[in-house]
C-alpha cells in the first residue's frame, strides 16, 4: 500500500529543539497511534470494497483480503 503522510504539523513539532524530552516522547507516541488508527481503519474498509473498486486501486480480492487481515501495527 502507498504510504500516507501523517500530520505534517506533528513532524514539524517533533523537530523543534524547544520541546522537553517528555514532550518529544509523547509526540512520537501520538504519531504512532495515529498511524495505527489509520491502518486499522483503511484495512477494515478493504474488506467491504466491491471488485470494481478494488480493480480501480489495482488490487484483486485475494490481495485485498491479505492486506485487510494484517494487524494494524504491521507495515
Amino acid at each position: 500500500m502507498a504510504h500516507a503522510t501523517y500530520a505534517p504539523e506533528l513532524t514539524y513539532l517533533g523537530e523543534q529543539s524547544t520541546l522537553s524530552p517528555a514532550a518529544v516522547v509523547a509526540l512520537r507516541v501520538a504519531v504512532v497511534l495515529a498511524k495505527w488508527s489509520e491502518r486499522r481503519r483503511t484495512r477494515g474498509h478493504l474488506k467491504h470494497l466491491d471488485d470494481h473498486l478494488l480493480r480501480d486501486i489495482g488490487l484483486d480480492r485475494l490481495t485485498a483480503h491479505r492486506e485487510a487481515s494484517r494487524q494494524f501495527w504491521m507495515v
